[in-house]
């Protein structure tokens, strides 16, 4: 695929950019970890080797290099193939193997440099985007949309409903807190009947989506019953939203994914997607159990996000 795309080397992200989304105190901390070869940063499994800061500043910087490509009118739209993932680090601690949250600075780098106003962020990786909530959760010129597994003991507990936002943030978090098993049809019935209505109404200047492969039917640490397919339409629903809300100004940005034919194969279909190919890499079809019915959840959702 890399002879159909525009490369783009990424560089550091700088201290400024980092302190527009991060604490002092979080950004020395990985520093200092780092520079003495490593260890944990947290109390769970959030750990830095003597690599870490470094690659950790690369992945917020092309993330950062890809919004100037987006909005100078370099590139159409793009993605960030980058680790380590973002969406779990919040403003002031790194958590669920996330140590710099490389979508909400990307998102401030476009605000404070491209004088964007008003900011889309979409995850729908497995997990709630808890960092990327926890930043943004009482800042009105950000929406923040959420689809993700929650169920009772699942990682990182956050995410449900009733979290809406705080202060002049209100209503500027939407969370589906989805049951396991939705699959391909009900992700879909969400998107057409709740997210995209509350986006459109929202009129995004740019488009950031944390993309996590671990919905996957057969990621081996949850079980959400997305099929490759699945994730295919999705990304080009996104797409044509775009179109019509921004220009087609969209970057994807690589969250979770614990299977690797679907890692690879999932980012291929992103990359068809956003070249206007019509491929579908899918050689593991649609999930064998039947979808979750999620009737009651769409009406809550309504209720709560589409009161008109």
């Amino acid at each position: 695929m890399m002879d159909k795309v525009m490369a783009v080397p990424p560089a550091p992200a700088t201290l400024e950019q980092l302190r527009r989304v991060h604490s002092a105190s979080l950004i020395e901390q990985i520093r200092y970890v780092s520079g003495a070869g490593g260890g944990l940063l947290d109390y769970g499994d959030t750990y830095a080797t003597a690599a870490s800061y470094e690659l950790a500043r690369l992945a917020v910087g092309g993330c950062c290099t890809a919004v100037d490509c987006i909005m100078t009118g370099q590139a159409d739209n793009g993605m960030a193939l980058v680790r380590p993932p973002g969406h779990h680090a919040e403003a002031h601690r790194v958590s669920g193997f996330c140590l710099f949250n490389n979508i909400a600075v990307a998102a401030r780098h476009a605000q404070v440099v491209h004088g964007v106003k008003r900011v889309l962020i979409f995850d729908f990786d497995v997990h709630h985007g808890n960092g990327t909530q926890d930043i943004f959760y009482d800042d009105d010129t950000v929406l923040f949309v959420s689809m993700h597994l929650f169920a009772p003991y699942f990682y990182p507990g956050a995410g449900a409903l009733n979290e809406a936002g705080s202060s002049r943030g209100r209503g500027f978090t939407l969370n589906v807190p989805l049951p396991p098993g939705v699959g391909d049809w009900g992700y879909n019935r969400i998107l057409d009947e709740v997210v995209f209505p509350k986006v459109m109404a929202f009129q995004p200047e740019l488009v950031l989506i944390s993309v996590g492969f671990d919905a996957h039917w057969q990621d081996p640490l949850a079980n959400a019953g997305l099929s490759l397919t699945g994730y295919a339409q999705i990304t080009r629903s996104l797409i044509r939203l775009v179109e019509e809300a921004c220009n087609g100004r969209i970057l994807f940005i690589l969250e979770g994914g614990y299977h690797h034919q679907v890692l690879i194969a999932g980012v291929h279909n992103v990359l068809y997607a956003l070249l206007g190919r019509d491929e579908i890499q899918d050689t593991l079809g649609p999930t064998p159990y039947a979808e979750a019915d999620i009737t009651r959840l769409l009406d809550k959702l309504k209720r709560q996000h589409l009161p008109n």
